[in-house]
């Protein structure tokens, strides 16, 4: 049997379409940046990143708790300024969804980890809202990944059947949570093994 025609992709934005938003190179920067102690700041950060990714913290309570329970010679708003300018953009990987999306006439969401000022920033900035059909990402729905509720949330909202639908994440874990769903699911690695990967799916 042929392969079901593919119908919609899926994809995560840290890692695949941008750099990541917030991870242990960027708080290793902002500890060289701001004289902080970073494994006091990363043990902070691991207890209380996953309340704020799923919407439940703002951006200012996580930082209370990492950085500004105590007092600073810098200011919130450089802090946040600081965070902000980590992020930055694939542009291959960016334009080989948006061409792959319109050339194959395909529903596209993001399946992503991120707290909501990085994400609505993310979108915004790189502007992402112009060829993304939905964004199912965990600060707005309330799951993150590798739960399956949130796989579960995009596929219906898509009404895509799984095996219709191509997922992109460069963490194996979430492939190979998305694979049990039955999602055709890629490992992202670099521009150019995906690009031969989403070929040879025939888009």
């Amino acid at each position: 049997m042929p392969d079901a025609e593919i119908k919609a992709i899926f994809t995560d934005v840290g890692g695949v379409l941008l750099t990541n938003g917030w991870d242990s190179g960027s708080r290793k920067r902002a500890a060289q940046q701001f004289r902080l102690d970073l494994p006091d700041v990363d043990a902070r950060h691991h207890l209380t990143f996953d309340t704020y990714e799923i919407g439940k913290l703002s951006l200012d309570a996580y930082l209370d708790r990492i950085v500004f329970y105590q007092p600073r010679d810098f200011s919130r708003d450089d802090f946040k300024a600081f965070m902000l300018e980590q992020s930055q953009p694939y542009p291959e990987m960016i334009e080989l969804i948006r061409q792959t999306k319109k050339r194959n006439g395909l529903k596209l969401a993001v399946v992503s980890n991120e707290g909501r000022e990085l994400t609505e920033y993310r979108i915004r900035k790189f502007g992402l809202a112009d060829f993304v059909d939905f964004f199912v990402s965990s600060c707005f729905v309330h799951f993150r990944k590798p739960d399956t509720d949130i796989f579960q949330m995009a596929i219906d909202m898509a009404q895509t059947p799984p095996g219709q639908t191509v997922y992109l994440d460069d963490r194996p874990l979430f492939v190979e949570v998305a694979r049990g769903l039955g999602l055709r699911a890629v490992h992202h690695t670099n521009y150019e093994e995906t690009r031969a990967a989403l070929g040879a799916m025939g888009l």
